[in-house]
C-alpha cells in the first residue's frame, strides 16, 4: 500500500511537471515554451517565426554548501546496494513542481535623457512561474518577457523562511544552439574585455581561444570554451541571435562556456577571491538574461530590449546631465609622445611626504599649465564643450603594478597644474574641464577618498569624471567583473549622482543598460578601444562588431578621431599603426553611439585636416531619430541619426577588411524639403594601411528620393551631414 501511495504521489508530481506554459511576444513573431522535464528541472525553448532559436535548455542555480537529499524507491530491490534512485535534490536546480503562475501584458513609451531616439516603447507580454521544491519548503519565480525583438528572464527568490541567505556555486542557465553557429567573439576572461573579436564557427573556439586571447595588463581566462557577452551569434541560414544581460545589479558578471560537443552555452558567473559567484539575501533576484533575435541585422542594432529590462531613472532632476563633446590630453600619453609621471626622480611615492615641489621635472609631463591651455584654446575655438586632463596629480611615477593601495589621493595637483587658475581660464573661454580619477585597481583606495574627490570636483567646477581601473584589482585576489567589485562600480555611480557629477568608467564592467535608471552613466569603455591602435593596432573590422556586441549593453567612450596614422610621426619609438582610414574615423561618431564623444587626436593634426575635422565639430551627440540603413557583423554598419537639436541628418557608414560599395536611400527625410548632404568618403585610392589620409569631400542635393552608391575602401568608411536648404 505504502508502495502504491508512494507511486501514485510520483506520477502526480511528474504529470504536473511536465505541463507546459507558452508565452508569445505582442507581435507574434516570438514563442516561448517552459516546462518542467521528469526530474523537475526548470526548462525553456524560444522560436522566431515558427523556427526554434534556443533549444531546451535547462534553467536553475547550483547553492555552495547546501545539502543534498536523495529519495530512494526501496521496492525496486532488497539490496540497498541495488536500490533506485528517484529524485536528488541538488540546490536550485530540480524537483520543482509549478504551484503558480502569472500573466500580464505591459505598453508605455518612455523619454531617455540622452539617446538614439527621443522616445522609446517598452512593449512586452510577461509570464511568471512559481516553483515549489517540496521537500525544502523553498520556492523561486522565474520571470519572462518576451518583446518584439526578444526574450528576457531572471530568478527571482521570495522572501521565505527556507531560502533567506545563501552563495551561489554557479549559475546553470543554458543557451542551446541549434547548429554549428559563426560567433563573433572574445575569450572569457574575469579582468578584461579589451581583445580583438575572432570570428569563427562554434566548433573552432577551443582550437582558437589560446590565439585570441592577447596580453593585457590584468587577466584571467577560465575556459577553452569561454565567451563574453554581449556575444553575437548567425545561423547558416542568416538568423542573428545576440546573447547578453540586462541590469547587472548586485551579482557577478556573466560569461558563457560551450559545450563545444551539443553546442550548448551554460552561464559561467565570475567568481570572488574566496571562489565564490555570488552572495543572496532574500528577497532578490538576478540580472535579466537577454536573447535578441531578428533576420535582418539592423534590428538588432536597433533594438532597445536591453534598456528597457532597467528600471526607470532614479535621479528626479536631470537638468544637470548632458551630453558632451570634448578633447583632451590623452592621446600624445597613450603614443608616448609626453607623459603622466611630473618626475623621473622618484622611483616610488609616498602621498603628502615625496616632495615635488624639490622635484626636477621630467621635461614630458603632459599635464602642465601651459599645454592645458593650448587645449583648452583649442576646444574653444572650435566649439567643444569640454577638455579632459590625465596625470595632473600626484602620484604616476609608481601607480601601476605594486599592488600599492594608498596609490592616488584625488585632491594633490603636480606643481605644473593650477587647479583652479585652469578652471578659471577654461570658465573664461566657455569651456569645462573634465576630471581623471585613475585608480589603479584599487578600489578600497577610492571609495576611502570618494567624498572628498567629488567635493573638489565641484568646487572647482567639474562636472563629469573618467575613473580608471587598470591593474589587479586591490582587495588582492578579487576580479574586475566579481559581485563585490560591480557593487563599487554601482556604488561609485550613485554616488557621483549625489554629487550632481556624470560618470566615464574604463576597465569597469561592460555595462547593462543600467543608464537608464542612472542617467548620469555617459560612458564606459568596458572593450578594446582606440587606445590599442597604438598598442600595435586593432583588426580593421573591429568597429564593425562593436555595435554588435559592446554596445548592445550602451554607449562606449571608443575616443574616436585620429587623423594620423603613422604613430611614428609623434612619438619615433613608437612604430604602431592606426588601421584606419580618415573617413572611418569621421564615421565613427555616428556608428559607434554615445552621449560623450572625444576627438581624441592633438590640436596638430586637426590642423593639417581642417576641411575633414569641419565633420567632427558639425556632428552632434543627442539624437531624436535613428536609423540603420546597413549592416552586417563584422563587415559594415550605415547609421543615420537626426539631431535633437538642430534637426540636421548624419550618416556614417564604416567598412570591414575588403572594398565595397555602399548603397543607401534617403527615405528618411521629410516629403517635399530639399537638403545639402556634405560627403566625405575614402578617395579611390584609400586604403588603412597603405593610403589612410586620401579622402575626398563633395556636396550634393538630396531629398528623400535620392539614392547614394559610395566607394567604401578597406579599413574605411564615408561620413555625411545634412542640412535643409531654407526657402
Amino acid at each position: 500500500m505504502k508502495h502504491y501511495l508512494f507511486s501514485l504521489l510520483f506520477t502526480l508530481t511528474f504529470l504536473s511537471n511536465v505541463a507546459a506554459q507558452q508565452l508569445k511576444s505582442p507581435n507574434q513573431k516570438f514563442t516561448m515554451d517552459f516546462s518542467l522535464l521528469s526530474d523537475g528541472t526548470p526548462s525553456y525553448t524560444l522560436s522566431y517565426k515558427n523556427n526554434v532559436v534556443i533549444k531546451p535548455s535547462k534553467l536553475g542555480l547550483e547553492l555552495k554548501s547546501d545539502k543534498k537529499t536523495m529519495l530512494y524507491d526501496l521496492t525496486y530491490s532488497t539490496n540497498p546496494a541495488e536500490k533506485k534512485l528517484l529524485f536528488d535534490k541538488n540546490s536550485l536546480l530540480n524537483n520543482f513542481t509549478i504551484t503558480d503562475t502569472q500573466t500580464a501584458t505591459f505598453d508605455e513609451n518612455w523619454k531617455p535623457v540622452w539617446g538614439e531616439v527621443a522616445s522609446i516603447r517598452n512593449h512586452y507580454n510577461e509570464l511568471a512561474v512559481t516553483l515549489n521544491q517540496k521537500e525544502t519548503d523553498r520556492k523561486i519565480v522565474i520571470r519572462f518577457r518576451l518583446f518584439d525583438d526578444g526574450l528576457g528572464f531572471r530568478y527571482e527568490f521570495p522572501s521565505q523562511k527556507n531560502l533567506t541567505y545563501f552563495v551561489i556555486k554557479e549559475e546553470r542557465t543554458q543557451f542551446a544552439m541549434t547548429g554549428d553557429h559563426t560567433a563573433f567573439w572574445i575569450p572569457g576572461d574575469y579582468d578584461t574585455q579589451e581583445y580583438d573579436y575572432t570570428t569563427s564557427k562554434l566548433s573552432e573556439i577551443r582550437g582558437l581561444s589560446e590565439k585570441a586571447t592577447t596580453a593585457n595588463v590584468s587577466q584571467k581566462s577560465f575556459s577553452t570554451t569561454g565567451v563574453q557577452t554581449s556575444l553575437m551569434l548567425k545561423t547558416a541560414d542568416g538568423l542573428y541571435i545576440n546573447l547578453h544581460e540586462a541590469a547587472l545589479i548586485n551579482y557577478s558578471c556573466m560569461h558563457l562556456n560551450l559545450d563545444d560537443k551539443n553546442m550548448v552555452f551554460e552561464s559561467w558567473l565570475t567568481p570572488d577571491a574566496k571562489g565564490d559567484k555570488g552572495y543572496i539575501q532574500a528577497p532578490n533576484h538576478t540580472p535579466w538574461r537577454t536573447i535578441i533575435v531578428s533576420d535582418d541585422a539592423r534590428e538588432i542594432l536597433a533594438s532597445k530590449m536591453t534598456l528597457n529590462l532597467n528600471d526607470p531613472s532614479k535621479i528626479e532632476d536631470t537638468s544637470w546631465i548632458k551630453p558632451v563633446k570634448y578633447v583632451g590630453v590623452w592621446w600624445e600619453m597613450i603614443t608616448g609622445k609626453s607623459s603622466w609621471a611630473y618626475t623621473d626622480e622618484f622611483p616610488t611615492v609616498q602621498l603628502g611626504v615625496s616632495d615635488f615641489s624639490k622635484a626636477k621635472p621630467n621635461g614630458k609631463h603632459g599635464a602642465n599649465n601651459t599645454n592645458v591651455k593650448k587645449y583648452i584654446d583649442f576646444a574653444a575655438k572650435h566649439g567643444f564643450d569640454a577638455v579632459l586632463v590625465e596625470g595632473w596629480n600626484e602620484g604616476w611615477e609608481d601607480w601601476f603594478g605594486h599592488s600599492k593601495d594608498y596609490v592616488f589621493d584625488f585632491l594633490t595637483a603636480y606643481p605644473d597644474f593650477d587647479v583652479k587658475g585652469l578652471h578659471e581660464y577654461a570658465k573664461s573661454k566657455g569651456i569645462k574641464m573634465m576630471m581623471h580619477h585613475e585608480t589603479s585597481g584599487s578600489v578600497r583606495n577610492y571609495e576611502r577618498h570618494m567624498d572628498k574627490a567629488y567635493q573638489f570636483m565641484k568646487d572647482n567646477g567639474y562636472d563629469a569624471v573618467k575613473s580608471g581601473y587598470v591593474g589587479d584589482i586591490m582587495p588582492r585576489g578579487e576580479n574586475h567583473y566579481s559581485q563585490w567589485i560591480v557593487n563599487h562600480f554601482q556604488y561609485a555611480l550613485e554616488k557621483a549622482a549625489e554629487y550632481k557629477i556624470m560618470l566615464n568608467a574604463h576597465e569597469a564592467v561592460r555595462p547593462t543598460g543600467i543608464s537608464r535608471t542612472y542617467p548620469n552613466l555617459i560612458g564606459n569603455e568596458a572593450a578594446r578601444g582606440t587606445e590599442y591602435q597604438a598598442f600595435g593596432g586593432s583588426k580593421p573590422n573591429h568597429v564593425t562588431v562593436l555595435p554588435f556586441t559592446r554596445l548592445v549593453g550602451g554607449p562606449m567612450d571608443y575616443t574616436p578621431g585620429i587623423f594620423e596614422m603613422d604613430l611614428s610621426k609623434l612619438n619615433p619609438d613608437n612604430n604602431s599603426h592606426v588601421n584606419s582610414t580618415i573617413a572611418n574615423q569621421l564615421a565613427l561618431y555616428v556608428t559607434m553611439y554615445s552621449p560623450l564623444q572625444m576627438a581624441a587626436d592633438t590640436p596638430e593634426n586637426y590642423d593639417r585636416f581642417p576641411d575633414a575635422f569641419q565633420f567632427i565639430k558639425d556632428v552632434a551627440v543627442d539624437w531624436s531619430d535613428s536609423k540603420y540603413l546597413e549592416a552586417e557583423p563584422g563587415q559594415y554598419v550605415t547609421v543615420a541619426r537626426k539631431a535633437k537639436v538642430t534637426n540636421n541628418w548624419f550618416i556614417g557608414n564604416v567598412n570591414g577588411d575588403t572594398s565595397r560599395t555602399s548603397t543607401i536611400k534617403f527615405d528618411f527625410l521629410e516629403k517635399g524639403k530639399k537638403y545639402v548632404a556634405t560627403i566625405y568618403a575614402d578617395a579611390k585610392e584609400a586604403h588603412y594601411k597603405t593610403n589612410p589620409q586620401a579622402y575626398t569631400i563633395r556636396k550634393m542635393t538630396v531629398t528623400n528620393k535620392s539614392k547614394l552608391a559610395q566607394l567604401s575602401a578597406p579599413g574605411g568608411g564615408y561620413a555625411i551631414s545634412i542640412v535643409e536648404i531654407k526657402k
